[in-house]
């Protein structure tokens, strides 16, 4: 059931779609369709005259349906395994231009977080801010010991705000769901659930400081990524308090080149960082757009990133990693048969599928990419292309998945903008060639062991013991000699839930135990 301020709200909606040309959009659910002649009589239909192509409208309504569906807008650029390429295209230059609320609000914020004037907690705070956003805006301040700071403050009544466009967003998803020819395929439900968590967890900035936090121990010390420190006594849910960096925008092109910047190696080292962050932490920097990186002034013969903003990171599984190197492997060696392969292997495709058709489509996707000099072809949009073929088997797309490709296109772009030439697979190989190794070969047994041995020492003082009762019992004639008795099923049970390269150690203790057991 509708509440009145939804009711207002999906009037706006709709006389906002009307008003970009977007009727057909209304009118193109089943339950309008009867009376879509409807659209025909419309007196703005008459006038029209040159419109502007259907995915430029659809930005422009979003943008003039305020910043939280511009968010929206902004994570459904990323779903290209769900849109057209031109929607995409546009959606992903939606831009979060939100005008500044005042300062004086933001102190009177601070100071109820705090509860103490903005004075007694800081020596300095400047009302002008200096960045503002959807969802909060940053202001410049000194701390008492004269450290130069920015204070980040969520907009006064931005949750409330939020959660009553997200219901909305249900209905309209739900309504889409039953009365669209394509709704059950696009998941209307599910891409609302995905913005619902991402935005929601943008509102608790104590999150957004662990995230910052957690990626300033991982790059501590490098000369490839700086992140600012947090200031953990000031930081609340509603306020975070960081140390302010001064650095060139990644943007400002010309005032990089008048610096004298190594423009080819920033390029590789925007790369490395990605591929560090994947495969080395597995905790990446998910918001990587120009507008959260910035260049130090220092060095710019070797020059450093910064980055901020992080309110959206990324972690895979160790089967999403796998996944991802091994297709990307598979993919540079044309092997496509492997690709499909590992699919089925994953489960994220159907076990009927025919391996046959299913590979036949990733080849016809994946050959003419490689037409193109390698320093053109891009990883991102070969994962995206390879999305969209597994969509057409059924495929569950990974939300982590989508993350990481919406990253690696956004890192690519930048990287070529920086350096034309950039040749993403030779920065990219080495990487994923040591992480392999580390999965298989001595390196991945010596690391199994290292984490496996104190479990598995855990549990070697009950093993004696279950072994002896066994043999004890089984001299008695209670147990039968086949594998399915009850006491070694628990000891299987006992052994299964330690890892099978460690026990590669003990195995041949326990055996040589039993033997003599059984010989006395």
């Amino acid at each position: 059931m509708l509440r009145p301020a939804q009711v207002l709200r999906l009037a706006h909606i709709n006389i906002v779609l009307l008003r970009h040309g977007l009727d057909e959009v209304v009118f193109a659910i089943h339950l309008f369709r009867p009376v879509r002649f409807l659209m025909y009589l419309a007196p703005w239909h008459w006038f029209r005259r040159n419109r502007q192509p259907r995915a430029v409208r659809i930005r422009l309504a979003l943008e003039d349906l305020g910043p939280i569906y511009v968010k929206f807008g902004q994570m459904l650029s990323t779903r290209r395994d769900l849109l057209p390429d031109d929607i995409a295209d546009e959606l992903a230059r939606l831009q979060d231009r939100v005008p500044p609320f005042p300062g004086v609000q933001a102190r009177e914020f601070i100071e109820r977080a705090y509860g103490k004037p903005v004075g007694e907690v800081f020596a300095q705070f400047d009302e002008r801010p200096l960045a503002s956003a959807s969802i909060a805006q940053v202001h410049p301040a000194v701390l008492n010991d004269g450290t130069q700071v920015v204070i980040k403050v969520l907009r006064p009544n931005v949750e409330p705000v939020i959660r009553r466009d997200i219901g909305l967003m249900y209905v309209i998803a739900g309504l889409a769901e039953r009365y669209w020819r394509d709704g059950k395929r696009l998941r209307p439900r599910e891409v609302v659930a995905e913005y619902e968590k991402t935005i929601i967890d943008e509102l608790d900035l104590m999150r957004e400081a662990g995230n910052a936090s957690q990626l300033r121990r991982n790059f501590a010390g490098s000369p490839d990524l700086y992140i600012p420190d947090v200031y953990w006594p000031y930081v609340r849910k509603e306020v975070m308090v960081m140390e302010r960096i001064e650095g060139v925008p990644i943007a400002d092109m010309a005032q990089l080149r008048e610096r004298g910047v190594d423009f080819k190696k920033l390029s590789a080292r925007g790369v490395e960082i990605f591929f560090t962050q994947v495969f080395r932490h597995n905790f990446f920097h998910a918001d990587m757009h120009p507008g959260n990186i910035f260049i130090s002034y220092d060095h710019p013969e070797d020059p450093q990133y910064m980055a901020v903003d992080f309110g959206i990171v990324g972690t895979l599984s160790q089967a999403d990693r796998r996944y991802l190197a091994e297709n990307l492997m598979a993919f540079f060696n044309r092997d496509y048969a492997r690709v499909a392969e590992l699919h089925l292997e994953s489960g994220w495709v159907p076990r009927e599928t025919r391996i046959d058709e299913f590979e036949s489509a990733i080849r016809t996707v994946c050959e003419p990419i490689f037409q193109r000099p390698i320093s053109e072809i891009s990883l991102g949009h070969f994962l995206l292309k390879l999305f969209q073929t597994a969509r057409r088997f059924n495929m569950e797309v990974q939300p982590q998945l989508v993350l990481l490709q919406k990253t690696l296109l956004a890192i690519e772009g930048l990287g070529r903008q920086l350096d034309p030439e950039l040749d993403l697979w030779q920065t990219a190989k080495p990487f994923l060639e040591r992480w392999m190794s580390e999965q298989i070969g001595a390196r991945a047994l010596i690391q199994g062991l290292r984490t496996q041995l104190p479990r598995v020492a855990e549990r070697l003082p009950e093993m004696p013991e279950l072994i002896y009762s066994l043999v004890r019992r089984a001299e008695a004639g209670e147990v039968r000699s086949e594998w399915f008795g009850a006491e070694l099923r628990a000891l299987r049970e006992e052994l299964a839930r330690a890892n099978r390269r460690t026990l590669m150690v003990v195995g041949g203790a326990l055996a040589l135990v039993v033997a003599l057991l059984l010989l006395k």
